[in-house]
């Protein structure tokens, strides 16, 4: 089991910037981990993954790529987002999530956290 507690979440202008972090209670080397976000009256949508062992191995949302940046320090347990040029649309709640092995197209996480919220002023 592993725990997930994320932080960084808040308001700022669109084109701003923000830095989501997710604290896990264990080790992250061999979880597969993501990043997902789920707007009021919305889909939750996958934003970014991160592959559990693999140097690189992330995958991201055609939304965000180019401005979204998912990287984990193992030793640390935590996974980060690096969120740039924000837009109004990146406006909802983040939620981090883990689970044991490589990520597939078909990656069940197990493991969730409370979310954080994000919101972007146009």
């Amino acid at each position: 089991q592993v725990q997930l507690v994320e932080s960084g979440g808040g308001t700022v202008q669109a084109g701003g910037s923000l830095l989501l972090s997710c604290a896990a209670s264990k080790s992250t080397y061999g979880y597969c981990m993501g990043w997902f976000r789920q707007a009021p009256g919305k889909e939750r949508e996958k934003v970014a993954t991160k592959q559990a062992y693999a140097y690189r191995g992330e995958t991201y949302a055609d939304s965000v790529k180019g401005r979204f940046a998912i990287s984990k320090d193992n030793a640390k347990g935590t996974l980060y987002l690096q969120m740039s040029s924000l837009k109004p649309e990146d406006t909802a709640t983040y939620y981090c999530a883990a689970e044991a092995g490589a990520c597939t197209t078909s990656t069940d996480f197990d493991y969730w956290g409370q979310g954080t919220q994000v919101t972007v002023s146009s």
